[in-house]
């Protein structure tokens, strides 16, 4: 049998015991007026019914539904696993949807066009909405963008809005991206298992070439007790987190930065500036625990 054409797109789930939303993030890809793409759902090792429903949507649509997974079924990790999707990936351009969020209809053919319109830039990102009503617990909201929207932009301008994190930088369930420009920055790094292991890949992304912002609203981000933003915030260690990548891209993109002195100065100063509130909350911890006490 011939072997099927490659997809303008790639679209990869990856889902850790999340049978709660799994099938509402298929059915929105499933849903896009756009039929030019592939969904790659990859099992991060869950152990409830995730699993099961993966495997359905694969047997019902064989074309255009694959599911993959570690080897034994193990859990790897956010990064491992979307890298795992990319490695498999056909399209020409990818994009990320996790499992708890959705993307609107026409994301994949409005943001394709814009690519394929403009080839200096390896990605196109726009709105994420911060989805709090979908249980009817509160109020949806945007973040600002943080710059002109309709435009591309050369680096380092984005990179300095993604270190300053004052506004929205791209989001994996947003943006989509040139598989090409993946590979050339090396993919997501497998050592970020959680929070904010996105930041690390998308630092790289935004130094490496000229990326599109738009002003249209593309995806919806759930907000759930659940979800790795929230646990880490529970847990106090979202500052932590945001350090180490901070760190991280200090260490590890020392010779893109050295292009960029301004943004690398940027990220000095917002080392420091993390570390100072994290010496904070730490205090006010400390406190509240003594009046507890």
């Amino acid at each position: 049998m011939a072997a099927l054409p490659a997809p303008a797109v790639t679209a990869i789930t990856i889902f850790l015991n999340e049978e709660k939303f799994l099938v509402e993030a298929v059915e929105s890809v499933l849903a896009q007026s756009s039929a030019d793409w592939e969904l790659l759902l990859v099992d991060d090792g869950s152990g409830d019914g995730s699993t099961e429903i993966a495997r359905s949507y694969a047997e019902r649509h064989p074309d255009r539904i694959r599911r993959l997974e570690h080897p034994g079924h193990a859990n790897r990790g956010m990064s491992a696993s979307r890298n795992l999707g990319v490695s498999q990936a056909r399209g020409r351009y990818v994009g990320f949807l996790d499992a708890d969020d959705v993307w609107l209809p026409g994301k994949l053919a409005e943001q394709c066009a814009i690519l394929d319109a403009r080839p200096d830039c390896g990605m196109v990102y726009g709105r994420t909405l911060i989805w709090r009503s979908w249980n009817g617990g509160g109020e949806d909201f945007t973040y600002p963008l943080g710059v002109e929207p309709d435009t591309a932009y050369r680096p380092p301008r984005l990179f300095e809005l993604l270190v300053e994190n004052k506004a929205q930088s791209p989001t994996t369930c947003n943006a989509l991206m040139r598989r090409s420009l993946i590979e050339q920055v090396g993919g997501f790094e497998a050592d970020f298992r959680g929070m904010f292991e996105d930041q690390a890949f998308f630092a790289k992304a935004l130094l490496a070439g000229p990326a599109y912002v738009d002003g249209r609203l593309w995806a919806k981000y759930r907000q759930h007790a659940a979800s790795c933003s929230a646990l880490s915030e529970r847990a106090g260690l979202d500052r932590r987190a945001r350090a180490r990548v901070l760190r991280w891209i200090r260490r590890n993109l020392r010779r893109e930065l050295d292009a960029y002195p301004d943004a690398r100065a940027q990220l000095v100063r917002e080392l420091r500036r993390n570390a100072v509130l994290g010496l904070r909350e730490t205090a006010k911890r400390l406190l509240r625990r003594r009046v507890a006490a």
